[in-house]
């Protein structure tokens, strides 16, 4: 498992500083078409909203139809392109029939990052069985399905770019009663890396970025100012796009062809925190 790379650390300056200088740093992503799973809220839809800026038609997909609308209404009032998609990503079925509508609505799935997840509150003697296998269904499971319908597709497409976002519970338990979404977040780390393996002959790059509760920049102060994050949320202030430009930014960063050295990385954002 890898962390951040000085050129990494390079490439999502270079993102940043363009986007703050108000240039469109990634016109390769016009005509570009997302996939977001758990868009309705948090970082999902931050993320959503970074995409549909700079020209990415978004497939936001939530199992929560008002947090849905409202992302997908801020991305509509802020002049971009975005669908909603209300399935249950547990199962491999649903998945199958939002990839269809996906499809027929914009015809190609050039990016996926699975974000949806379930983290309950339950200690290993106490939880019960539903809960469990919902836990593993929907953390692991979903994105499982998800980059297996998603990646036929980029296969025929002739590439693509997939993101899975991991907290900190796939390396170390920090707190009591997340047995289960432990459990789920480890699956997911080595889903991504053996999924990258299969996966590289058809140039679909798969990566990962794991993150806790408190997340810094991945980039040392010394090269990368605030100001700049600052003024990159100011520009995209009207889409409200939260308080994690850090790590929107290297998602974005890890779809594009700048990074196309990177496969099967699991890159943190832990703000030196030993793992």
């Amino acid at each position: 498992m890898t962390r951040s790379s000085p050129a990494g650390e390079e490439g999502l300056l270079t993102v940043i500083t363009m986007a703050a200088r108000g240039e469109k740093p990634m016109d390769e992503f016009a005509h570009k078409v997302a996939l977001i799973t758990g868009a309705g809220g948090g970082i999902g839809r931050e993320i959503t909203l970074a995409f549909a800026s700079l020209g990415v038609s978004v497939a936001a997909n939530d199992i929560n139809p008002l947090r849905l609308d409202e992302t997908v209404n801020q991305v509509l009032q802020a002049g971009g392109t975005a669908r909603p998609y209300i399935f249950d990503v547990a199962k491999r079925m649903p998945i199958e029939g939002m990839m269809a509508q996906v499809l027929e609505n914009f015809g190609r799935i050039d990016i996926l990052v699975n974000h949806a997840g379930v983290q309950p509150d339950a200690s290993l003697l106490d939880m019960d069985e539903w809960e469990f296998h919902r836990t593993l269904d929907v953390n692991l499971g979903g994105p499982f399905f998800c980059m297996q319908q998603v990646g036929r597709v980029m296969q025929q497409q002739g590439g693509g770019s997939i993101v899975n976002l991991i907290s900190f519970a796939g390396w170390k338990q920090f707190h009591k009663g997340h047995t289960a979404h432990s459990a789920s977040q480890v699956g997911l780390l080595g889903l991504t890396q053996a999924a990258a393996i299969e996966l590289e002959p058809y140039h679909i790059r798969v990566n990962a970025v794991c993150f806790g509760s408190s997340m810094m920049s991945i980039t040392p102060p010394s090269v990368l100012d605030t100001t700049q994050v600052n003024a990159w949320r100011e520009m995209h202030s009207q889409m409200k796009l939260g308080d994690h430009p850090d790590l929107v930014s290297l998602v974005l960063y890890l779809c594009t062809p700048g990074a196309e050295s990177l496969n099967g990385q699991i890159i943190t954002i832990n703000n030196g925190q030993q793992l």
